[in-house]
């Protein structure tokens, strides 16, 4: 798994010279979290993985507010959080440590403080469902990004893969499914209709097993 030339050498004009965030947005089961780890693995030093999913509101708080069932939801998060820590991702500089929560799907449960960065790591890669979308307080994120990458990938291949995440932390392939239907995809619908707001599109070019940019 790799990516294209292309790519690549976007990612490097990125990282070279001053603090930029970039934004990879997709489905939920699109291959997030792996392109962004992936492109922060390519990059080394250059640049850090930080994720949305860091911003999930806590388990309990949702049962207070009794939204549980609907976990992933837009209004499942902390979004006035995650658009506070990319102004503090943009103006950071010095010595300057700013730490991002994390998301433990073990536990089910963000985890504060968990990510340490860096001013002097020159690209920060954060990944989510919610990049794009143009509403209440999501409404800032995308432009505090300086690029957003929207990706594509077999409708099938992303079911196949989020039976299989929520099996493995649990569920029965029934209640997956289940889930899926009530949850994930709504949430899919309203993230694909904000696609057009991204600034490039990527996919998984198979002849090449790499990622790459596509023509849409």
């Amino acid at each position: 798994m790799h990516l294209h030339a292309n790519l690549t050498q976007r990612l490097q004009a990125l990282a070279s010279g001053p603090r930029r965030l970039l934004g990879i947005v997709g489905a939920p089961g699109s291959g997030k979290s792996t392109l962004a780890h992936l492109i922060a693995q390519h990059l080394g030093a250059q640049a850090q993985a930080v994720p949305m999913d860091g911003f999930h509101l806590a388990q309990a708080e949702l049962e207070r507010l009794g939204r549980a069932r609907r976990k992933g939801a837009p209004d499942t998060f902390d979004a006035a959080g995650y658009a506070a820590l990319l102004r503090r991702l943009r103006a950071q500089s010095g010595d300057e440590v700013v730490y991002a929560p994390d998301f433990r799907r073990e536990i089910e449960e963000p985890v504060a403080g968990a990510l340490p960065v860096f001013a002097r790591t020159p690209l920060i890669v954060t990944e989510g469902n919610y990049l794009l979308l143009d509403e209440g307080d999501w409404q800032p994120v995308a432009g505090l990004l300086d690029e957003v990458w929207y990706l594509h990938v077999d409708a099938a291949l992303r079911l196949e893969r989020l039976t299989a995440r929520h099996q493995q932390f649990g569920r029965s392939r029934e209640q997956a499914l289940a889930w899926i239907a009530s949850t994930d995809e709504p949430n899919a619908r309203r993230i694909e209709a904000a696609a057009h707001r991204a600034q490039h599109h990527i996919g998984w070019d198979p002849a090449a097993n790499c990622y790459t940019f596509l023509s849409i």
